[in-house]
């Protein structure tokens, strides 16, 4: 394990979506795009031909020409060692093409009325329903006694019509009149002949009849170029599925060859954005087979009326989108998975967003997918599917990464994506898909050819693309390692039966969780040790059901047998089943299922019963379960650091990051004991032994020093600890950092809720506080202390809490520290969460501005929010709350700006949305010093700044290290000389006698410049500097955007994130030391220039290209200078500068380093 995080496989490495755009494609631009991406660490292609905004290229899609140019893609794949995953048709969303026929493609139910008085013989000709492609059968004519008017809510989506949450099932029960009697229903289907006419002899009475059939919805694949658009295939039926894959696939595959399976190793479908179907050609036998009954009788219900009762419609409705969610499972996924394996394929989903439960879709392909935005939105997606990947087995989890609007305009890279994908890390992917590589037909045409105006933008183009090996090296060790073992994870959520099912999103209290669907827990969970087992080694301590009161008996009876076999199930008791299956009897046997798992448990005055082996509970929350029993939580920090643990034959993994954009000196808490603790750094591939860190009560806390949107794996071992661990550091008394976590008491001495100012509508809730706090739970909603006694019911309330934080620290063998405490104050209203914990401060905030802050009309002020988040005693929170409610800038990353004040001292916090803001004191801007371990094992002091130290040691001993004064740091003032390249058009060299942004020098060339420059200075290191136990670190300050360097000759690296610092020490000679920086920035203040040249092509309003210039067919230089060319235009030329360059101050800076006495 410790060689692949070392040197990480090709397996590892990060893909792109590369998109071909409408046709524009060259043998030679995919050449350089594949060689391209090779040379830089990218391991695979996800490919999709789309059409967005591109003028039509000359190779159309399954051509016999584009068929050669996939061979080629596959031939050059396996030339270069990289994976092939082709979208399995043209555009992102579904599956189809022009093969599709209307009766293989996706199907609804449609259908006409008429009506009639009897007795009569009625002679008629029924409407034929709506009928789309040409395509149009009858399934059955029905007629009943006509009700009245009422409709069923909601029932474009509790009939599978459309998409989307269908909602709760309605209880109010109607007149008779307004519902059809089921025994009254008569089926004429075979009274109507082929052409539509009618013979029946009308009962007395007004009645009602319906021509039922199915049509297609007319939905085709998009956003697709002209010659690969058709009908999207019926989802439902394993014909259709087929059709499609036997249209496009099944030719690819038979067109290259032995390539199927090597570099051609995967199929794929995206989005699912082609709305819903609710019919199939056997969903009558299918739905007989699932469900037990006839669906013939309810036709009706799926045009609003209801049949029965409204609870015999509810229930049948919910049986209907049951079956339609159990058929796109099986057939598409399921068959497609099947499909794809026959020809030695892989199958990956992004397996979210259409009529079925998205669990079980993902759990029927080989490597569910996720998607997160910058900005961050969709990251639930990547929980979801990591979950389905968990309880289903799947060791790969993808995601499609870092999707941006059109705001993005290459304003992105490395360094400010890096936090968003962590993140990610976090919530459970382990394969970055990075959106997007347009595919690129030209040689030399830069930026070149977009994916319309959907970012990031991640091609051989850009600036800086010849620079991110380093990047994806990370990316490579990050990815290894978090598909290592097994995921750990305490609670399982259960989602509901009801379909289609989303994701969830549960609290994040450093208990970790997986969500399940029902499937899994009927087929594959079982119980070992008390534990929730599944097949592939995955457990969990909790099975947690949701707030839906409705369950299947089927499933409450495999629940009752889980805690019989010694499970423990938290959640309130089921009253009834969902379906019309089996129906009255089922609801029986659901409530007597309920009364033996639940007994007495009423969730207030009774909150556990027991069963066999096992225990149902219903009151405490999860978390406060877990910790009641003994569990701590598996990962905390005072600086709210994200984490995500896997197991590996005994070796713990945890990778932790830093959302801030800040450095932090953190201490984590483990859930580990008996195993050392070791640093494994992604970004460099440095492995040490943690230098401090404490074991105690079952928990191992570990000093981790994070640098901005740092991020490290924290890997326990079976091995030998070396020498005796740090566990604190205290310079002149005062401690600098401790890997020992206080024991923390919190006492509750007044909580009052109410409306402020009225007593007689407050109440004193000290107690009720007190006791979320001991069980656990210190952060929870206001409206929790409304339960049971609400002062002012319907009106907004305020909880005030005021209480005393006592700390205590056990360092060691030693004694404990003299306890410390603090006075707390904490507010909240209905609606929100109160924080009632230690790192709650007292802030006023002075100002904050939330948007595109160079626009004021993209630009808010959040001052009141940000107050509000403080005054509950949030201490950090991520930037892309501001946008709740209302987004300045919609699809952009945003800035939040803070100005505010701690105990009168004043600080300033700035962060974007994918960032968490930490309000914290204002801290010294100097590191001060940290305890490291040397090659030999040894403990040395690293300080920069002097003073008297003392370092505690696990065993309760002290070292004491004097460090004598530092000199100061150097400034490498310049002057600089500045070396553009010669296409630049800018004197060579440009001498700069002090360091500023190119945008700001008068020199257009300068300003406008998009590229990489190298700057050259020569300095000397005073003796005094220099010396046995210094170390000195070359900090470049502020660059716009990265940096390489070289001292003396040496080639340094590539520094693509902040701190731009480096130990230079081994590098430097006394005298004559020169130092050349290349710093590349962004492509915008060059596009911004060219704005100002004259228009070289015809473009539509939006940046769009009417149609490709001929000077750019011919091969020849824009006719009117410009330096870029771009297919869809994003920057206009009043648009403000983005700084760029070496802005500094650069300094070397020096440290002593000290070995500590043995």
């Amino acid at each position: 394990m410790e060689h692949g995080f070392l040197q990480p496989p090709d397996s590892a490495r990060p893909w792109v979506y590369w998109f071909w755009l409408n046709g524009n494609l060259t043998r030679e631009g995919i050449t350089a795009d594949l060689e391209a991406m090779r040379r830089v660490g990218v391991g695979g292609v996800l490919i999709m031909e789309v059409d967005q905004g591109a003028p039509l290229g000359p190779v159309g899609f399954m051509s016999p020409e584009w068929r050669e140019l996939f061979q080629h893609v596959t031939a050059e794949a396996e030339r270069l060692g990289l994976e092939v995953n082709m979208n399995n048709d043209a555009g992102w969303n579904g599956s189809g093409g022009p093969w599709i026929k209307p009766e293989q493609s996706m199907q609804k139910v449609v259908w006409s009325e008429a009506s009639f008085a009897g007795p009569q013989r009625v002679e008629a000709d029924l409407p034929q329903p709506e009928t789309v492609a040409e395509y149009y059968r009858d399934v059955a004519v029905l007629a009943f006694p006509s009700p009245g008017d009422h409709r069923i809510e909601n029932i474009q989506a509790k009939a599978g019509y459309q998409l989307g949450y269908a909602g709760p099932a309605s209880q109010t029960e109607l007149p008779a009149e307004m519902v059809i009697d089921r025994d009254r229903i008569t089926d004429l289907t075979s009274r109507m002949d082929p052409h539509g006419h009618l013979t029946w002899d009308a009962p007395p009475g007004r009645w009602t009849l319906l021509r039922f059939g199915h049509t297609s919805t007319g939905v085709e694949n998009a956003p697709a170029p002209a010659s690969g658009r058709g009908l999207e295939c019926d989802k439902l039926s394993k014909e259709g599925v087929e059709a499609n894959f036997n249209g496009m696939m099944a030719r690819l595959i038979a067109d290259v060859g032995p390539e199927a399976g090597k570099a051609l190793v995967a199929t794929h479908v995206d989005s699912w954005e082609n709305g819903s179907q609710n019919w199939t050609a056997r969903m009558r036998e299918e739905f007989q087979s699932r469900r037990g009954y006839d669906l013939l009788p309810f036709l009706p219900v799926m045009t609003g009326r209801v049949v029965g009762s409204l609870e015999i419609s509810e229930r049948f409705l919910w049986d209907l989108r049951r079956t339609i969610s159990e058929l796109v499972v099986e057939n598409y996924a399921g068959h497609l998975r099947d499909l794809a394996h026959e020809h030695g394929l892989r199958f990956t989903i992004e397996a979210y967003g259409g009529p079925c439960d998205h669990l079980p879709y993902a759990g029927h392909c080989d490597e569910p997918m996720g998607e997160f935005w910058v900005g961050g939105g969709a990251m639930n997606t990547c929980k979801g599917m990591a979950s389905a990947a968990h309880v289903y087995g799947k060791a790969i989890v993808g995601a499609e990464s870092f999707t941006a609007a059109d705001q993005e305009r290459w304003r992105d890279h490395p360094a400010t994506i890096k936090a968003l994908g962590d993140q990610a890390f976090c919530e459970g992917i382990n394969r970055f898909v990075f959106h997007r590589y347009a595919m690129q037909p030209w040689l030399d045409r830069r930026p070149g050819m977009t994916m319309g105006p959907w970012g990031v933008h991640y091609e051989r183009t850009q600036t800086w693309w010849e620079l991110t090996p380093d990047w994806h090296r990370y990316l490579a060790r990050c990815q290894f390692l978090l598909r290592q073992g097994r995921f750990v994870a305490d609670i399982c959520y259960l989602e509901p039966e009801d379909s289609p099912q989303g994701f969830h999103d549960h609290p994040r209290q450093g208990y970790a969780w997986d969500q399940c669907n029902p499937e899994v827990v009927l087929s594959q969970m079982a119980v070992r040790s008390g534990r929730l087992v599944l097949p592939d080694g995955m457990s969990y301590r909790l099975l947690v059901l949701s707030d839906v009161r409705a369950m299947t008996p089927a499933l409450l009876g495999k629940i009752k047998d889980l805690v019989e076999a010694g499970a423990t199930v938290v959640g309130p008791r089921p009253l009834r089943s969902p379906s019309l299956s089996g129906y009255p009897t089922c609801d029986e046997e659901v409530r007597r299922l309920a009364d033996e798992l639940w007994g007495d448990c009423d969730g207030q005055s009774v909150e556990e019963h027991r069963l066999g082996q096992g225990r149902v509970v219903w009151g405490p929350t999860p978390e406060n379960l877990l910790a009641q029993s003994g569990v701590p939580p598996d990962f905390t920090s005072r600086a709210r650091l994200r984490f995500i643990h896997r197991e590996v034959e005994g070796t713990h993994l945890y990778f932790v990051s830093n959302p801030s954009p800040h450095e932090v000196m953190a201490t984590g808490a483990f859930r580990v004991s008996g195993k050392t603790p070791e640093l494994w750094w992604p970004d460099t591939g440095r492995v040490q032994s943690a230098p401090m860190f404490h074991e105690q009560d079952g928990l191992t806390t570990v000093l981790l020093p994070l640098g901005p949107s740092g991020s490290v794996f924290v890997v326990f071992r079976d091995r030998p600890v070396q020498g005796n661990p740090a566990v604190a550091l205290a310079r002149d008394g005062e401690e600098i950092c401790s890997a020992v976590a206080p024991t923390t008491k919190i006492i509750v001495e007044k909580a009052v809720y109410g409306v402020p100012g009225d007593p007689q509508r407050t109440r004193d809730v000290r107690e009720k506080v007190q006791q979320k706090v001991d069980g656990g739970e210190s952060s929870f909603r206001v409206t929790d202390m409304a339960v049971g006694d609400d002062p002012a019911h319907q009106v907004v309330k305020t909880l005030v809490v005021d209480y005393v934080v006592e700390e205590t620290r056990k360092m060691g063998q030693g004694p404990s520290s003299v306890p410390s405490s603090a006075r707390r104050t904490v507010k909240a209203q209905d609606g929100d969460a109160i924080h009632v914990t230690r790192d709650a401060v007292q802030i006023t905030v002075e100002k904050a501005l939330y948007g595109v802050l160079s626009d004021p009309q993209r630009t808010r002020d959040v001052r009141e929010k940000v107050q509000r988040i403080a005054d509950a005693g949030e201490s950090d929170f991520q930037v892309a709350r501001m946008a709740a409610g209302d987004d300045p800038a919609f699809g952009i990353v945003k800035t939040l700006a803070l100005e505010y004040a701690i105990d009168g001292k004043r600080a300033t916090a700035t962060g974007t949305d994918p960032e968490t803001i930490l309000l914290a004191r204002p801290e010294e801007s100097q590191r001060v010093a940290e305890v490291g371990r040397g090659p030999d094992g040894h403990l040395f002091l690293e300080a920069w700044q002097p003073g008297p130290y003392e370092v505690q040691l696990a065993s309760g001993e002290a070292r004491r290290v004097a460090v004598p004064e530092l000199p100061a740091p150097l400034e490498v003032a310049g002057p600089w000389e500045l070396l553009f390249p010669p296409e630049s058009g800018v004197p060579q060299p440009l001498m700069l006698q002090r360091l500023v942004s190119w945008s700001e020098h008068p020199d257009a060339a300068v300003k406008y410049f998009s590229g990489s420059a190298t700057y050259r200075a020569a300095f000397t290191v005073p003796p005094e500097m220099s010396g046995k136990q210094r170390r000195l670190y070359l900090d470049l300050g502020s660059v716009q955007v990265v940096a390489q360097v070289k001292l003396n000759g040496n080639d340094l690296g590539v520094l693509w994130k902040p701190p731009f610092r480096l130990d230079v020490t081994d590098a430097l000679k006394p005298s004559g030391n020169d130092l050349e920086v290349r710093v590349t920035n962004l492509w915008p203040n060059r596009m911004i220039g060219d704005e100002h040249l004259p228009e070289d092509s015809q473009r539509n309003q939006n940046g769009t290209l009417k149609e490709w210039p001929q000077w750019l067919e011919q091969g020849k230089p824009s006719p009117t200078g410009r330096h870029t060319f771009t297919s869809w235009r994003l920057w206009s030329k009043d648009d403000p500068f983005l700084e760029s360059g070496l802005l500094g101050p650069v300094r070397l800076i020096p440290t002593a380093r000290v070995t500590l006495p043995q």
